[in-house]
């Protein structure tokens, strides 16, 4: 079947239902759409109009102004920092910090209790002690930090004032540096995406000020395979000004290499970097962004290594890094912690609930598959 064209143009009454952009692309000589079928020219239609209404509707689960539609949650803003006042967090935000308690943050390495130390409000890195991370990991978000450098200032370029704000455990760094009137290399300087992304402009108040970082972090993406499908993204305010705006991070980032992505969990701690000089930390809360889930938290080694071992039911608990796997039925499992004693899987719902006895130890689990997890549970073998 043909359409009939009178003048290069579709005489056909179906043609006023076309988007515009096919009733554009008819406006050829008759000739050329002579060997073009009826079907042919509907399905383009559709797939434009298809395109078009993807365009028109961010969300397609909701017509504009749709009455139904829920009202976004209620939050009370916090209250910003000054001179003579720190600042408060949003109602719906984690505390990490609040110049008083340090117990969410322990060393990053084996998440022992960290050396920094804790006075007047602030925490303060100790040479040599290590970096930091939080207990709780952490994806999609969005971190607030308040920091400031020695004042007299020591050192010069990455020697001044150095340390930093990382997520994804020790992987993507956004850099903190003594950069008032002071040289060194861009990518390097306060603000900075570590040896990617120069801030786009040095805000950057006098030693000893405090100054504010608000990160908008999207974690990376990875397939079951390992594959990277979306990279890290981030967006920072320095001290309420604009200086990284959604950029995309090619890997980690290094001192001395570009680094490739390795696949890794989507929520990870949020690291504060020892590089040996005093610098200082106050009012550190963080929003979760996207979906609404479970907590996680990566747990000090040696209390994950307490719970390995083999239990009745033919249950295997092994460590891997900073994760419990379970080997049960066969099958492994990597386990996520949603508490100091309980884990869950993101594959199939498989928990594991561990018991300490009066003196601490751990000799029985409660596990379970999609229902029941109740009972005394199943017996250390080995």
């Amino acid at each position: 079947m043909h359409l009939d064209l009178y003048d290069g143009i579709l005489t056909d009454t179906f043609t006023e239902s076309l988007p515009i952009q096919l009733k554009l692309f008819m406006r050829l000589k008759y000739r050329t759409f002579s060997t073009l079928s009826l079907a042919t020219l509907l399905a383009a239609a559709l797939k434009l109009s298809t395109e078009s209404n993807a365009l028109a509707a961010p969300d397609p689960n909701w017509v504009d102004h749709d009455r139904n539609r829920p009202e976004p949650p209620v939050v009370v803003p916090g209250r910003n920092s000054t001179a003579d006042q720190v600042g408060t967090a949003p109602s719906d935000a984690t505390v990490l910090f609040d110049g008083t308690n340090i117990s969410q943050w322990v060393s990053l390495n084996d998440g022992s209790p960290t050396k920094w130390i804790v006075r007047d409000g602030y925490m303060e890195c100790v040479k040599g002690s290590g970096y930091i991370r939080t207990l709780q990991n952490f994806g999609d978000c969005q971190l607030h930090v308040e920091w400031a450098t020695p004042n007299p200032p020591h050192g010069e370029g990455q020697g001044r004032g150095n340390s930093g704000v990382f997520f994804g455990f020790d992987r993507y760094e956004v850099q903190v540096l003594d950069s008032y009137q002071a040289n060194t290399y861009a990518d390097g300087s306060a603000g900075a995406i570590y040896g990617q992304y120069p801030p786009l402009v040095n805000v950057s108040l006098p030693p000893g000020k405090w100054q504010t970082y608000d990160i908008v972090y999207t974690a990376p993406r990875f397939d079951a395979d390992g594959k990277l499908l979306s990279p890290v993204r981030e967006t920072v305010f320095y001290n309420g000004v604009l200086i990284q705006n959604n950029v995309e991070l090619t890997g980690p980032t290094s001192w001395l290499e570009r680094a490739p992505y390795k696949s890794h969990p989507e929520k990870q701690p949020i690291a504060l970097q020892d590089h040996g000089n005093p610098v200082r930390y106050r009012n550190i809360w963080v929003r979760e962004l996207g979906k609404p889930g479970k907590k996680e938290f990566t747990l000090p080694e040696a209390q994950l290594d307490s719970y390995v071992g083999t239990y009745e039911g033919e249950i295997e608990v092994t460590r891997e890094e900073h994760q419990l796997v379970l080997k049960f039925n066969g099958v492994k499992f990597i386990m996520f912690a949603e508490s100091p004693t309980k884990f869950f899987a993101k594959t199939t719902d498989v928990q594991l609930e561990f018991l300490p006895d009066a003196d601490g130890k751990v000799n029985r689990v409660i596990s379970s598959v999609g229902e029941g997890g109740g009972g005394e549970g199943q017996k250390r073998i080995k």
